[in-house]
């Protein structure tokens, strides 16, 4: 049996989970109004997750976006 050392650098995995941001922080990450983003998100113009009425936002998503909006 294998004990974890303390010294092993953490495992990054790719498909490990990334925390959702919500509106608020999302919207303050690209200086626009959570309202703006909100709009956007449900016309589709940026990639959310709408959990019942709240929006949530992957920072890695948003990231794509504004690389996509810019080139």
């Amino acid at each position: 049996m294998k004990i974890a050392n303390d010294k092993e650098p953490p495992i990054l995995r790719e498909d490990a989970f990334e925390p959702l941001l919500d509106s608020d922080e999302a919207a303050a990450l690209l200086r626009i109004h959570p309202k703006t983003l909100q709009r956007m998100a449900r016309r589709g113009e940026v990639v959310a997750i709408q959990i019942g009425k709240l929006w949530r936002f992957r920072r890695s998503a948003l990231n794509r976006w504004l690389d996509k909006i810019a080139s």
